[in-house]
């Protein structure tokens, strides 16, 4: 079994544990998360992600680790505006709390999929045809300035082709049947408000993908690397809305820091045959903007109040 087998299986198998340990353990029954559980399982995962990175400087080298990282602080910054996303899909099909966990766990679940599928393809087209880099990274500087430009997220789950889509496959319960996703009736299947949130989270991280692991890329080239900073950052996902839930308020300014980064990245990769930018710099960049997008939304905030 070559070496390569052995680090993606054992990866692999780790993560499988942990999802298996946290549904089936700590989150066997549907219940509120309360902010010190949560703050307690951001905790862990960013440590368990600072253990692996460790783990990484080790095994491999001290610029790999210096990837991992900065791929790692990315995808979590990235994943804070998809949080927000996930607050409003939530509060407009009024989702109890106490299921809102369960329907994370099935979202990211998925999520995972899509994205190990996205980062191989990606490091594949970019290996083979190099110019592909420059179209990634246009890309990244046009959904930052899209970001600025846009305005605020209207929200609407109704006019989602996704949503529509499933609706036309499943019929759909007009109430919540306790947290599950399906129910029978009548001898047919019927999908609750519940199948469809989680259809609408998954859309909305297919979406936050696209401009994510073009980002990444831009970091590394190693599909190990970017793969597991990129499972880091999405399974403390959960834990980290509960923390931010109710909270968003106060980082009005953050995804000026987002946008932000993603220019900068995307301006990374088309000057990369030009001069590459190193790894560490880039690090001391995106934590420079993340923290001063975060410390002028506080003060803003305090001021104001």
């Amino acid at each position: 079994m070559s070496e390569s087998v052995v680090l993606w299986s054992g990866f692999n198998l780790f993560v499988l544990g942990m999802l298996a340990l946290d549904l089936g353990v700590f989150h066997r029954k549907s219940h509120e998360v309360g902010v010190k559980e949560a703050l307690t399982w951001t905790g862990v995962w960013i440590s368990l992600a600072m253990l692996f990175n460790l783990f990484i400087y080790y095994y491999f080298d001290q610029e790999k680790a210096i990837q991992f990282f900065t791929g790692y602080i990315i995808e979590k910054s990235l994943s804070i505006d998809n949080i927000f996303v996930i607050i409003m899909i939530f509060s407009y099909f009024n989702v109890p709390t106490s299921y809102q966990h369960k329907v994370l766990f099935w979202g990211i679940l998925g999520a995972l999929v899509m994205r190990v599928t996205f980062i191989l393809v990606g490091i594949e087209l970019i290996h083979k045809f190099h110019w592909l880099i420059y179209i990634f990274g246009g890309f990244l500087v046009v959904s930052g300035i899209r970001m600025i430009t846009a305005g605020d997220v209207k929200l609407d789950p109704e006019e989602n082709p996704i949503a529509n889509f499933a609706k036309k496959i499943f019929p759909f319960t007009t109430t919540f049947e306790g947290d599950r996703f399906f129910v029978k009736r009548d001898n047919r299947t019927w999908a609750t408000p519940l199948f469809l949130v989680v259809i609408l989270i998954e859309a909305t991280d297919l979406i936050f993908a696209v401009d994510s692991i073009p980002a990444i890329l831009a970091i590394s080239d190693d599909s190990f690397i970017v793969y597991t900073s990129n499972v880091f950052a999405i399974l403390g996902l959960r834990s980290l809305y509960f923390a931010l839930s109710g909270i968003e308020k106060y980082f009005r300014y953050l995804k000026y820091g987002l946008a932000a980064i993603l220019v900068f990245v995307g301006v990374k990769m088309c000057i990369v045959d030009i001069y590459k930018i190193p790894v560490d710099l880039s690090l001391i960049a995106i934590v420079f903007i993340l923290a001063i997008s975060m410390i002028a939304s506080l003060a803003i905030k305090q001021k104001e109040a």
